[in-house]
């Protein structure tokens, strides 16, 4: 029995071949398996450990937890192979001249995964993309789940994992949504009849992308008029959103509900019409001639060929019981003899907001920093300090003008008494107004000007406040107001 161990032990003790002057036997090569083996799983429970407990608690990002652990993860797989090394008896000296010998010939053979691995660094150490980011690559769209050494996971919205080596993630353009935020701009082609009203198009565009909650309210959506096609006129919605994952869906929705409200405002899409070509036109010439034609000019020729179709009578569409917007800012007296150019530049600067009924608009004192137009619904105005109720609005009438264009804190408070879609311009589309329409500023002056008293008690109340600067202060209300407006909105004197 002794002499049979003795012979085993012999057999995994004997010297198979020397490495760099270190004798290598089985049971040196056994230790070393087992040893890599525990460095890699060491390695990965320190890594986990670091990821899911330490970064988590220290409230690093998912992407940036995933890349120190890895990064933490082969760091610690590469000492620990040297300790291994060196442990078993290994000359590390030695070992690295006989590496770089065969390193000219090993690295032609194994060049795509050196690439890979040195884009992997890259990825991990520059983070152009990192683990939950929403990209686009050739076409391929998903969300990052892994990124590691030698490839990059990611998970496409229809639940498929595809790996992409690292070198193309490093050498092809990629989309990465995620990068800086999540904000993606939806570009929605239309194309409506060419005796469609444009301004009414544009109006239904933007009620739709507010009426969408997928779709952000700052940057406001927008409508591009972008060419004029055959029988048609080409728009283009503009819609921010915040989820890229769900863009095909968000778009899917939009679609359904810009036909379903092109079809209540009478919009009509594009006709396609099909000319019928006959390469043997005389082959009619016996049936015109038993009908009594003489010609393929004659009227009532195409009777013969088309089945004769009965005329339906028109459908009648249900109109909305929201107010046009158009109807709305004409009403305005600031706006009454607006263009229809000029008020679609109103109405892109503008933005939507609904209210719930008992839902408060603003309070008394808060800083005047938009005007409302009542699209549906009515709202209260009111005292609150005292409680005491002044008036309702409804649908067509407008508040806050002048806290807006004189920057007066509200004198009261507003909230309403059933479901309200409003349109409201705030400080910032009202400078561009301003900015792009010079005309205007004097034209509400002008306005204002009709009731001086007024404004001279605004003046004062702005003064009891400390609002008012000294390069604007006039005892003339009307170059008063008109300071104002310059200084408030950086308008050109």
């Amino acid at each position: 029995m002794n002499f049979i161990l003795e012979f085993v032990q012999k057999i995994f003790t004997a010297t198979l071949f020397s490495l760099g002057g270190t004798p290598i036997s089985i049971s040196s090569i056994i230790e070393l398996i087992f040893s890599l083996f525990l460095v890699i799983f060491i390695a990965r429970i320190l890594s986990n450990l670091l990821k899911q407990r330490v970064l988590t608690k220290l409230g690093v990002d998912e992407g940036n937890r995933e890349a120190i652990a890895v990064i933490v993860r082969y760091f610690s797989i590469i000492i620990g192979i040297i300790i291994v090394l060196q442990g078993i008896g290994f000359n590390l000296t030695s070992l690295a001249v006989v590496a770089g010998g065969l390193g000219v010939g090993i690295g032609f053979g194994i060049q795509d995964l050196t690439t890979n691995f040195v884009s992997g660094l890259t990825l991990l150490l520059d983070r152009p993309v990192k683990v939950g980011d929403y990209v686009e690559l050739e076409g391929l769209s998903g969300t990052v789940k892994e990124v590691s050494i030698r490839s990059t996971i990611i998970k496409t919205n229809d639940d498929s994992s595809v790996i992409v080596p690292n070198s193309n993630m490093i050498s092809s353009k990629i989309v990465n949504w995620s990068y800086d935020n999540s904000i993606l701009c939806l570009r929605i082609p239309v194309e409506v009849a060419d005796n469609s009203d444009p301004l009414l198009v544009t109006e239904t565009l933007l009620n739709t992308a507010y009426s969408e909650p997928a779709v952000l309210h700052e940057p406001n959506p927008k409508v591009l008029f972008s060419e004029f096609g055959d029988n048609c006129f080409k728009f283009k919605l503009l819609v921010w959103i915040n989820r890229p994952k769900e863009q095909e869906y968000i778009k899917s929705s939009l679609n359904f509900a810009i036909e379903y409200n092109f079809r209540q405002q009478g919009i009509a899409f594009p006709a396609n019409p099909t000319d019928l070509w006959l390469r043997n036109p005389e082959v009619l010439g016996p049936i015109f001639q038993e009908n009594g034609l003489k010609s393929l000019a004659d009227e009532d020729w195409r009777a013969l060929i088309y089945p004769v179709e009965e005329t339906l009578a028109p459908v009648t569409l249900p109109v909305s019981d929201q107010l046009s917007l158009r109807d709305a800012l004409h009403k305005v007296k600031y706006f009454e003899n607006f263009s229809d150019l000029e008020l679609r530049q109103l109405i892109e600067a503008g933005y939507r907001q609904k209210l719930q009924p008992s839902q408060m608009l603003f309070r008394e004192n808060d800083p005047g920093d938009a005007f409302y137009i009542i699209l549906s619904g009515s709202v209260e105005v009111f005292v609150e300090k005292i409680n005491k109720h002044l008036t309702n609005l409804t649908a067509g009438q407008f508040l806050g003008e002048l806290s807006l264009m004189l920057g007066i804190p509200r004198t009261a408070s507003v909230r309403a008494l059933e479901n309200t879609t409003l349109f409201a311009i705030n400080k910032n589309g009202f400078q561009k107004i301003l900015k792009e329409q010079p005309e205007l500023s004097e034209q509400i002056i002008q306005e204002l000007s009709r009731n001086q008293e007024e404004l001279s008690q605004r003046q004062k109340q702005l003064r009891a406040l400390g609002l008012v600067d000294d390069t604007e202060d006039d005892q003339n209300p009307v170059d008063w107001v008109r300071k104002r407006l310059q200084n408030l909105f950086s308008l050109a004197r």
